[in-house]
């Protein structure tokens, strides 16, 4: 008999970050992983929730269960376009001369534009999503995507910018599974109810648990 499970693959009992992801001012949900290289800057991280390598993520809000692969970019900072000059110089002065001082309201400007990702999102590899989008529970974003518009509830968006190609389910199915929000239940319950889970009959998904 072969074993189902991979290879020294850990149990995600907790949460697990690769020694070389660098992580600043974060709050980091419970069994979520973060992968090698990446980086985390102002960022909410929900349960669940993993992180594949070389990703760099600022100033944004990830739910629960989402599933981001490697090299993806999230909130992407914008430089200042409307000022004489876009370089850093003119926000991070002090990198320049020790006389000068940061422009902090710049940076509070640049935190509050944050990107919103809702849960159960899939990101695909080499994703790019702007400052200030906000992606909808259920969302797929496919690889090689520029996000840079809002993304609405189970829908399916690529290529560059980013744009519809289709919804994961009808309108009714996707607000039931939005008002179910099973990700907000006990994980012990969906693992009861992994059968359920693992069956492509979302309807029946849908009656039994609405």
């Amino acid at each position: 008999m072969h074993s189902t499970t991979e290879p020294n693959r850990p149990t995600i009992a907790e949460t697990i970050i690769h020694p070389t992801a660098a992580i600043r001012d974060a709050h980091i949900g419970k069994c979520c992983e973060i992968l090698a290289d990446t980086a985390l800057h102002a960022v909410e991280l929900g349960d669940y929730s993993y992180l594949g390598p070389r990703c760099i993520v600022g100033d944004a809000v990830i739910g629960k269960f989402c599933a981001i692969a490697a090299e993806v970019r999230i909130g992407a900072p914008n430089h200042p376009m409307d000022r004489p000059s876009m370089h850093r110089f003119t926000y991070c002065p002090e990198y320049y001369s020790p006389d000068a001082v940061r422009d902090t309201l710049f940076f509070d400007r640049r935190k509050a534009d944050r990107a919103v990702i809702g849960n159960d999102v899939w990101i695909g590899h080499g994703v790019i999503v702007l400052p200030g989008v906000r992606v909808g529970d259920g969302a797929v974003l496919a690889a090689g995507a520029v996000v840079t518009k809002n993304v609405e509830p189970y829908t399916i968006v690529g290529g560059v910018p980013a744009k519809f190609i289709r919804e994961r389910f009808t309108r009714d199915i996707a607000e039931k599974l939005r008002s179910i929000a099973w990700w907000d239940w006990p994980f012990a319950t969906i693992m009861e109810r992994l059968p359920d889970f693992q069956s492509s009959n979302i309807e029946a998904f849908c009656e039994r648990w609405s």
